[in-house]
């Protein structure tokens, strides 16, 4: 993979789970979590999504700095 995907990738991993930290303490999902006991499915969303991408982002940098 290309170290400037790797990069993007685990930048956008990063800002996505900070969103979704910031979506968990919206009122929107409070209110769900009042009602269903989770948080939306937005919020689940990016921090799933986050995390996958700055995890596959961190490992194929890893992988290109050991060639």
């Amino acid at each position: 993979m290309n170290k400037l995907i790797a990069i993007a990738l685990l930048v956008g991993g990063i800002v996505m789970i900070v969103f979704g930290a910031k979506a968990s303490d919206s009122v929107g999902s409070d209110v769900s979590r009042l009602f269903n006991g989770t948080p939306t499915d937005k919020t689940i969303w990016l921090l799933v999504g986050g995390v996958i991408a700055a995890a596959v982002g961190a490992a194929a940098l890893f992988r290109n700095s050991r060639r």
